[in-house]
C-alpha cells in the first residue's frame, strides 16, 4: 500500500459541515486503498482570534507562550476530524506535531523544521488507521512546543511527505490550483496543468500567495510531488514537480504581484567595502525584510542605496537608521510609499534573450513608470506605482500569451503549422 499526505487549511475545515467532507474525502481516498495521513489547519479564523485574547491581556506577549497558545488551535480541528472519521467507521487517531515526531530548531514563532522521526506516524499507518496530524507546530531539543510561522502547515504536510517517502503530498486549497496570476485582479489567468519547483518557488517568492517558499524548498530538496487542489470541487490540480511537463511553449508562466511597498533611499553612505553588511544588517536585526535593492556611487564617491520593504515597517526602519547615523554616516533619507511590485517567472527565460526588453515595452506602452528593477534567471521584477499594479499585471499577462483566449490563438498556430 503506498502512503499520501493530504492538508487541508483553515478555511477547508471552517465549520462541522466542512469537518464532515473532510473526512468523507479521507475515507475515499483509503477505499482506493492508501494509507493516509492528513495535516490540517485551525478552524476557520480560530488562530486570529487567540491572538486577539494574548493582545487583550498585554502589549507583549511572550513569544514562548504564544506557541503555547497558538497551537491549540490546530489541536481541536485534529480532534473533531477523528470524530468525524469514527462516525463514518474509519478508524483514525489525532496526533499533535510533537507527537508526529517533528523536531524544529530551538525558535519560537519562526521554527524551522530539524528532522522528523515518523515511527509513530508509520505504526498508526500499519495498524489500519487514518492518522491526523497538527499542522504549524514541533517541539525544539529543550522540549518546548514551537510553532512553525506562516504557511507552517503546508511545511508540515511536505515533511512529513519526505519523511513517509509519500507517493505525492495534495494540499487542498479554497483555489483549483496554481493559477498564471492571481484570478482575483487578473480576469483572465487560467489554471496551470503542472509548473516546476523552480518557478513555483519565485511565483511564491514574489507574492503568490497560494503555497508558502518554505513548503515549495522542502519539496524541491526532497523531491515530494506536490499537487494543489480544491477542497470543494472535484477537478483536476496542478502538479508542482521538478521540470513541468505541459505547456512548454510558454517563455513566462506566471505572474506574480504585491502592493503595500515603500521605496526607502539612503544618500552618501561611505564607499567602503563594509557599507552594504553594515546597513542591512541592523535591518535584519530589526526584523525588517528587504527586497528589491539598488546600489548607486555618487560623483562624490559616495554611495546611494535604495531597496523595497513593506509599507508597515516604514517607520520602525526610519527609527533604526536614525538611532544608527553615527555609525552609518549617511547624509539624508529618502522614502517614497504607495509602490507595488509586479513579476513575471518562467524557465524558458533562460534561453530566451529579450524577456525583460518585452516587459519594459509593455509597460512603456500603457505608460506605467518603471522605478525599479531586480532580475533572476527565470525571473523579472518591476517597482510600479501601486494604482497600476493590476493594469501593469493585465497586460503583461495578455503580452506573453497566458490569457484563456491567447493560449486558444497559440495551439490553433501550432496546428495550422503542423
Amino acid at each position: 500500500m503506498t502512503t499520501v499526505v493530504q492538508k487541508f487549511g483553515g478555511t477547508s475545515v471552517g465549520d462541522v459541515t466542512k469537518i464532515k467532507r473532510v473526512a468523507e474525502k479521507i475515507k475515499r481516498k483509503m477505499d482506493e486503498g492508501k494509507k493516509v495521513v492528513t495535516v490540517v489547519s485551525a478552524m476557520g479564523k480560530s488562530t486570529d482570534k487567540l491572538v486577539e485574547l494574548a493582545n487583550d491581556i498585554t502589549d507583549n506577549p511572550d513569544p514562548r507562550e504564544m506557541d503555547m497558545l497558538l497551537t491549540t488551535g490546530e489541536q481541536v480541528t485534529i480532534s473533531l476530524v477523528v470524530m468525524a472519521l469514527k462516525e463514518i467507521g474509519v478508524d483514525a487517531v489525532s496526533l499533535t506535531g510533537w507527537q508526529a515526531g517533528i523536531k524544529t530548531e530551538d525558535v519560537h514563532q519562526d521554527a524551522r523544521i530539524t528532522d522528523i522521526d515518523p515511527v509513530n506516524v508509520q505504526e498508526h499507518l500499519d495498524e489500519g488507521k487514518a492518522v491526523l496530524v497538527a499542522g504549524f507546530q514541533g517541539v525544539s531539543e529543550n522540549g518546548d512546543i514551537t510553532t512553525l510561522g506562516r504557511g507552517g502547515s503546508d511545511t508540515t504536510a511536505v515533511a512529513l511527505a519526505a519523511a513517509l517517502k509519500a507517493q505525492s503530498c495534495s494540499i487542498f486549497t479554497d483555489v483549483t490550483g496554481v493559477f498564471t496570476a492571481d484570478p482575483r485582479y487578473v480576469k483572465k489567468a487560467r489554471k496551470l496543468d503542472s509548473i516546476s519547483y523552480d518557478e513555483m518557488l519565485e511565483l511564491a517568492n514574489l507574492g503568490a500567495g497560494v503555497l508558502h517558499p518554505r513548503a515549495v524548498e522542502f519539496a524541491k530538496n526532497h523531491q515530494v510531488t506536490l499537487i494543489v487542489r480544491s477542497s470543494m470541487e472535484e477537478v483536476k490540480g496542478t502538479t508542482v514537480e521538478e521540470e513541468a511537463t505541459m505547456e512548454q511553449n510558454l517563455i513566462v508562466r506566471g505572474l506574480a504581484f504585491e502592493d503595500k511597498l515603500t521605496k526607502i533611499t539612503i544618500e552618501r553612505l561611505p564607499n567602503q567595502y563594509d557599507t552594504m553588511s553594515t546597513l542591512f544588517s541592523l535591518l535584519a536585526n530589526q526584523g525588517i525584510n528587504v527586497d528589491v535593492i539598488i546600489q548607486q556611487v555618487t560623483s562624490d564617491h559616495g554611495l546611494n542605496v535604495s531597496c523595497t520593504i513593506n509599507t508597515s515597517d516604514l517607520g520602525k526602519a526610519i527609527d533604526a537608521l536614525h538611532d544608527n547615523k553615527p555609525t552609518l554616516c549617511y547624509s539624508t533619507i529618502r522614502h517614497e510609499s504607495s509602490l507595488a511590485k509586479v513579476s513575471i517567472v518562467g524557465s524558458g527565460m533562460v534561453s530566451n534573450p529579450g524577456v525583460a526588453a518585452d516587459m519594459f515595452k509593455v509597460l512603456g506602452k500603457e505608460e506605467i513608470e518603471v522605478k525599479m528593477v531586480s532580475t533572476s534567471e527565470i525571473a523579472v521584477s518591476t517597482v510600479v506605482p501601486d494604482g497600476d499594479m493590476v493594469r501593469a499585471a493585465e497586460a503583461l499577462h495578455a503580452f506573453f500569451g497566458l490569457d484563456d483566449n491567447e493560449k486558444e490563438k497559440i495551439n490553433k498556430v501550432k496546428e495550422a503549422a503542423l
